[in-house]
């Protein structure tokens, strides 16, 4: 059974360049072996990220997440069994929403920032679906 889960953490230290690159190395090379496909948006000390995949697989890796001491305020934002992947193309996708045009935030919130623990889960997964839509998610090999 597919499922889909998305959560929000704030990092508890810096978010480097290098820390993101770290994450996403290790997330595209663990991920595959798994059954595990997403997408990490990060703007800030905020991770938003959206994982889908099998139901054991993906609910251990949050609860590995959550566990993390670089994670901090985990928070589960939404969850759901799909029929369906929405993120099967992408190991693990990046947006980095500092590059992305404000207005696209400004929908979907007060503030045009990200700050996924004020809006509701649905809100979320409609900005993940308009920055699929607009081609805004870095893929790497």
């Amino acid at each position: 059974m597919l499922v889909r889960l998305l959560y929000a953490s704030r990092a508890t230290q810096a978010l480097t360049p290098e820390v993101i690159d770290s994450i996403l190395a290790a997330s595209r090379r663990n991920n595959p072996a798994v059954g595990i496909t997403g997408l990490l948006c990060h703007s800030g000390d905020i991770f938003m990220q959206v994982l889908e995949g099998g139901r054991q697989a993906v609910n251990q890796l949050y609860t590995r997440i959550s566990r993390d001491p670089r994670h901090g305020a985990v928070e589960l934002l939404y969850y759901e069994e799909i029929t369906e992947r929405r993120f099967a193309g992408w190991t693990m996708g990046q947006v980095n929403l500092t590059r992305v045009n404000p207005s696209i935030l400004l929908k979907y919130s007060e503030r045009p920032v990200l700050d996924p623990y004020a809006v509701s889960g649905a809100v979320s997964m409609a900005l993940l679906d308009e920055l699929i839509a607009t081609a805004s998610i870095i893929s790497r090999p």
